[in-house]
């Protein structure tokens, strides 16, 4: 039988693995001790407490890289983070895509996947792309796709991709990243309920000036549960371009649960479907839901639509008309580089994601009960 999993043997162990004793401050402990104490309810096998406990470490000893790091340039703190791009949606909508395609003109600046994994020092614009980190990444990644090409099928990743804003808010441990990783009922509710927010937000802020130190842009992000707090991301970025994208409820429902299922399979060794089906339908609801009550508050045109269906029929007049509706050029260069990422990412490039709502005891009509105002809303094209 595995030892229950204790916070202050974990954070020790940052300490350890990094020589360094600061945090710029408590604002993470709360998050993680309730994610500690959920996730121990759980009997993972000794693989996943050890998955679990060493991804805990990573991002505490992240967040006390960054905060020496930001001791010794103080300045960068003062360096603004203007008009940023927000993606975010319900789950599985094609948040993903858009930030692949923004991420391909050169004229902005997404955060890699190298680079948040180990994001000190940070690197420089010309080195992005070449950074030995980020070459040792692509090399393990080639390496891991050819033992398990199926993997690509299921998240479009890459160590020079985007990848999300999860795994940067999760050194304050307040991230559905975390809370995918098992049933944490507890850590769920005070993450989606009872916590505020503003402590993340800033920290993403601050680690995005360490990111931009060498490296400056205008900031593509991505993230689909920035949709439950945007009056929070608005108070720290108040400039902010906000982008929701769109698509078929049910194929999106069914997608989410699978996803979730296989993040279950890596931690507890097991999939609680009855979970995964109360858990991801609430969440994906709720997501869609407090995008409306913004837009109710705050006025439609505060957000900006865009479709999954017509970005995938038409990606490049979709892309067209989102650059428009942003109020940025659309150069020649942005064209080029999507279409390069088009030409070299087809739809099912690794296989196609399959799954079904019967897989998890839903029917058609359920998921559309729960999406009722979403859809007497928008015009969503179906799929299915």
């Amino acid at each position: 039988m595995t030892q229950p999993m204790n916070a202050d043997a974990l954070i020790e162990k940052a300490h350890q693995a990094t020589g360094l004793e600061n945090f710029d401050s408590d604002s993470y402990r709360e998050g993680l001790d309730i994610l500690i104490s959920d996730a121990n309810k759980n009997a993972m096998p000794e693989r996943g407490v050890q998955r679990f406990e060493e991804s805990i470490v990573q991002v505490l000893a992240n967040r006390l890289k960054i905060t020496d790091y930001l001791a010794k340039r103080p300045e960068l703190l003062d360096r603004p983070i203007k008009n940023p791009v927000f993606v975010f949606g319900v789950p599985r909508t094609g948040t993903t895509l858009l930030s692949n395609l923004l991420a391909a003109d050169p004229a902005r600046r997404s955060p890699l996947t190298w680079e948040i994994d180990d994001p000190v020092p940070p690197a420089t614009s010309k080195t992005l792309y070449t950074d030995p980190r980020a070459v040792e990444r692509l090399k393990m990644e080639k390496e891991l796709l050819a033992a398990a090409p199926e993997m690509g099928k299921y998240y479009r990743s890459s160590a020079i991709y985007p990848n999300e804003c999860v795994y940067f808010m999760a050194h304050d441990f307040k991230t559905l990243m975390l809370e995918s990783r098992g049933k944490l009922p507890n850590y769920r509710d005070w993450l989606l309920e009872q916590t505020d927010m503003t402590s993340a937000y800033q920290y993403h802020k601050k680690f995005l000036q360490v990111l931009q130190a060498e490296a400056p842009g205008t900031w593509n992000l991505k993230m689909p549960s920035h949709a439950l707090w945007l009056e929070t991301l608005l108070n720290v970025y108040p400039d902010a371009k906000l982008i929701w994208t769109h698509r078929d409820p049910l194929t999106a429902t069914g997608s989410f649960c699978s996803l979730i299922s296989l993040a279950h399979l890596g931690f507890m060794g097991r999939t609680d479907k009855d979970w995964v089906r109360e858990n991801c339908t609430y969440q994906a609801k709720l997501h869609a839901d407090r995008i409306m009550d913004f837009r109710d508050r705050f006025g439609e045109e505060r957000v900006i639509d865009v479709h999954y269906s017509q970005l995938m029929r038409e990606p490049l007049e979709t892309m067209k008309a989102l650059y428009r509706a942003l109020g940025d050029e659309f150069t020649a260069g942005a064209e080029q580089g999507m279409q390069n990422w088009i030409d070299d990412n087809p739809q099912d490039k690794f296989g196609k994601h399959e799954y079904k709502l019967a897989e998890f005891d839903l029917t058609p009509k359920d998921v559309e009960s729960l999406f009722e105002r979403y859809l007497a809303r928008y015009d969503v094209e179906r799929e299915g």
